[in-house]
């Protein structure tokens, strides 16, 4: 939950707004209370998305198939306005976990709990049966738990029995791991009930064991196992029979053999006919009193933008000015076992009266100098340095900060051994880095295991194979790979429009080109159609994936994959095509080598990426940042040094809110950290409040173009009106 801003409106609708709960690129969902005092979520769409009039058709009918639905176990729509400017809709609001979020983050819950999990989720399903629905998308993400019960969320791609895939033939609609065998080969065929008896059993294979019955991995492996293979026994031999034997028969890969939703609500009650308000066990409910509690006293409005740390300027860090931790008039960087100790002051604390006495904390910068990511890790030093010195270079400042540098060679067991070295360090407070995925997924959870807050700036959380909900000191700055589409999507809906865009997918990019897929085809850029063009891995010819996506005249073509060489390969084939739309792709392709395999073909291409080029935006703080910037290191800002400055001001933040006492320990500026609000240099950093502290993305990418054969950055996603065809 996160505190209303200055431009949120202070109702809508007859409902008083009360604090966000979560915003993405389609808009904003609020907690608000109505006149009666009763809470809701309130969906509130941008817009921009609503003067689409297919994507405003689409929003009419998920209100009224929503309004439609009045079962116990389904979130009751309360209001809505589907004719406003921003249309909106309101419904009952649930403060409970997510499924994923309990079992992620507690383990497998109980067998009773399961049991009775699996009769009110059965009872939901067959409401919806009953109907002619078939929700299409059962997974524990869409399942929310409160004390008398679960809630099935979520009907976005919900279709009336016997409808056809939502785009493409070749599209697959929902989850891999909770898709039903006929879901992922049906290629535009007969989707009916049993499919949700399917993703039902998996959903309850998961809640009882912790694993998914087919496994995890790249989606076409989960997949194929789906469709081909018997599920995983992993932990189901442990569960009482009853509850085995309705997971194998839901898993039947024949749909004609499976229960249906009154036989598994059937089977589960007759044994256990209780519904009592004790049914989830003690550390769930602990979740749910929190998130109650924190629904009944909101974060007060923002009246602007938060302060931040002191923007930097030109003459404010010459080398007089870096003093030593003693007071002496020159710089040091004291190298020692423990890494190299940077502390930067303003004016001589033994004569300026306004230092003398304050504590100092040390943060500890965990990157590669020295392997084969050292120059990203020598660019994230050098901002860290900066966002030291814009401290220590405050007035009447109430603590200093001290810096001190650890190499780990972008080596897994350097990281490990090099953890171990910050960690018996007692004056360390918070961990900025490591820098890359390795030292990411090897260091991270020993800083986890002991408290102490580790800040990532470069590495993405997925990527390291990370889980900020299980990790609980885990603070990621840079936002999740899983969210790279958004800013594309921004782009081929505000920036420049594209009501049919065609995706290139890449049999070579595995999972990644498999989720851009899945999320573009959930999201259509405008509100429009996707059409999907594969492209086997083992093959380097495009010419044949674009001819077929060129046959629908789209307005732009999506790169759905990770290899440069590959994208080069794509880009000759739409010139060869004379295709003039737009055509954007990911960051990872975004290396040299595109440049010159593709060669003019490269020209116009639009790509998103996680960082910022300080040196190139036009916003005051980037442009002071840019100038201290290069008056300390006489050069340009690198890659991530920006995100780096921006890290240091955020635990900078947590610590002017923890107060000026010496005594304050790692785990008070972790906890800190998830409930701080930052405007940095490079982007706003906001946390989504509960369980899983993951960083809120929107507004967190940025874009850049191919022109005269360079990358060059346009800018943060959503403030890109513009740009060159």
């Amino acid at each position: 939950m996160q505190a209303l801003r200055a431009e949120d409106p202070e109702e809508l609708g007859g409902h008083r707004l009360l604090a966000r709960l979560g915003a993405g690129g389609m808009g904003v969902v609020y907690l608000a209370r109505t006149a009666d005092g009763s809470l809701v979520a309130l969906k509130v769409i941008r817009a921009e998305y609503a003067a689409d009039p297919g994507f405003r058709a689409r929003f009419r009918r998920e209100v009224r198939l929503a309004t439609g639905l009045a079962g116990r176990w389904v979130v009751a729509v309360t209001a809505a306005d589907t004719e406003a400017r921003e249309p909106w809709l309101a419904t009952a609001f649930v403060p409970g976990p997510s499924l994923a979020e309990a079992v992620d983050g507690l383990g497998p819950l109980p067998a009773d709990t399961v049991v009775t999990l699996g009769a009110q989720l059965a009872s939901a399903l067959g409401e919806l049966h009953a109907v002619g629905l078939v929700h299409r998308d059962v997974k524990p993400g869409n399942i929310l738990l409160v004390p008398d019960g679960p809630r099935l969320i979520d009907f976005g791609i919900a279709k009336g029995v016997g409808t056809t895939a939502l785009t493409a033939p070749d599209a697959v609609v929902g989850t891999p791991g909770y898709l039903s065998p006929e879901q992922t080969r049906a290629r535009g065929g007969e989707v009916g009930p049993a499919s949700d008896l399917f993703s039902l059993g998996c959903v309850l294979a998961y809640t009882a064991t912790g694993h998914r019955p087919f496994g995890t991995g790249e989606a076409p492996a989960v997949l194929y196992r789906t469709v081909h293979e018997p599920h995983a026994p992993t932990g189901l031999a442990q569960l009482p029979p009853l509850l085995r034997t309705v997971i194998d028969t839901c898993l039947a890969k024949d749909p004609a053999l499976r229960p249906t939703a009154a036989e598994v609500h059937s089977a589960l009650t007759d044994n256990n006919p209780s519904t009592a308000p004790d049914w989830l066990p003690p550390p769930v409910l602990r979740l749910v009193a929190e998130r109650s509690a924190r629904a009944l006293d909101p974060p007060p409005r923002t009246a602007g933008p938060p302060a931040s740390l002191s923007a930097p300027t030109a003459q404010g860090f010459s080398r007089r000015r870096i003093l030593t931790i003693g007071g002496s008039a020159a710089a040091v960087l004291a190298a020692s076992g423990t890494g190299a100790v940077v502390l930067l002051a303003r004016g001589h604390p033994t004569t300026s009266g306004t230092h003398h006495d304050v504590p100092t904390h040390t943060l500890a910068l965990h990157v590669d100098l020295t392997g084969a990511q050292k120059i990203l890790g020598k660019a994230q030093m050098q901002g860290a340095l900066l966002a030291v010195a814009a401290h220590n270079a405050r007035k009447d400042i109430n603590y200093r900060l001290a810096l001190v540098s650890y190499d780990d060679g972008g080596d897994a067991a350097q990281a490990r051994t090099t953890a171990h070295r910050v960690l018996a360090q007692p004056s360390v407070i918070a961990v900025i880095g490591p820098s890359t995925p390795a030292g990411a997924r090897a260091a991270a959870p020993l800083y986890a295991a002991a408290s102490m807050p580790v800040v990532l700036v470069s590495a993405a959380d997925d990527a390291a194979g990370l889980s900020t909900t299980t990790l609980r000191t885990l603070c990621v700055t840079r936002r999740s790979d899983s969210s790279r589409t958004l800013p594309i999507l921004f782009y081929l809906t505000r920036t420049r429009p594209s009501h049919r865009t065609a995706v290139i997918q890449d049999g070579a990019g595995g999972e990644t080109a498999v989720d851009i897929t899945r999320n573009l085809v959930e999201t259509p850029p405008s509100g429009g159609t996707v059409t999907v063009h594969q492209v086997a891995a083992t093959t380097s010819d495009f010419g044949p994936a674009v001819s077929r996506a060129l046959t629908a005249r789209p307005q732009a073509v999506v790169y759905g994959g990770t290899s440069p060489r590959r994208a080069a390969a794509c880009a000759r084939a739409l010139a060869t095509a004379r295709f003039t739309g737009a055509v954007t792709g990911f960051e990872p392709v975004m290396r040299a080598e595109f440049l010159t395999a593709a060669g003019r073909a490269a020209e116009g291409w639009v790509f998103e990426a996680p960082y910022t080029e300080a040196q190139s935006a036009t916003a005051p703080a980037a442009r002071a940042f840019t100038a201290a910037f290069r008056a300390r290191f006489g050069e340009q800002p690198g890659q991530w040094s920006a995100e780096a400055y921006d890290a240091v001001g955020l635990i900078g933040r947590a610590l002017d809110a923890l107060g000026t006492t010496t005594a304050i320990q790692p785990a008070q500026v972790a906890e800190r950290l998830f409930h701080t609000a930052y405007d940095g240099v490079a982007k706003p950093i906001r946390f989504v409040q509960g369980s899983t502290h993951a960083l809120d993305p929107e507004n967190t990418g940025f874009l850049y173009q191919v022109r005269d054969g360079e990358f060059r950055f346009l800018g943060r996603y959503d403030q890109v009106r513009a740009v060159q065809s």
